[in-house]
């Protein structure tokens, strides 16, 4: 079943994470907006922008420094129809981007994970 995914990243949350953007890549500190710019960029690298989506708002862990990322998985609507907002799954990175290999990965394992 195809999926979309919002991903959403407080830019209020103070605090960096260094981690590689591709998997491969050389690690890089990144703070809550360069999160969510690189998330924009490897959608649209991947001409995914119709099934993921990145947005500012909470995405909890406001009690440290983040930066925190929150992941809602949705069913894709069929061609045509408007998509509901009734969530499939979901995943949180609070605490715990520093712990993936790349950024990349929240897209490409929830993608993968929902299908």
């Amino acid at each position: 079943m195809p999926v979309r995914l919002v991903i959403t990243v407080c830019p209020r949350e103070a605090g960096a994470v260094r981690l590689a953007v591709e998997r491969g890549g050389r690690r890089r500190r990144l703070d809550a907006r360069a999160v969510a710019r690189a998330l924009r960029e490897l959608a649209a690298e991947r001409r995914l922008e119709e099934r993921v989506s990145v947005r500012e708002g909470c995405a909890g862990g406001c009690g440290r420094a983040g930066p925190n990322v929150d992941v809602t998985i949705y069913r894709a609507p069929p061609r045509g129809d408007r998509p509901d907002h009734v969530a499939l799954d979901w995943k949180t990175y609070v605490y715990s981007l520093a712990a993936l290999d790349c950024l990349a990965s929240v897209i490409e394992d929830n993608l993968r994970a929902a299908e």
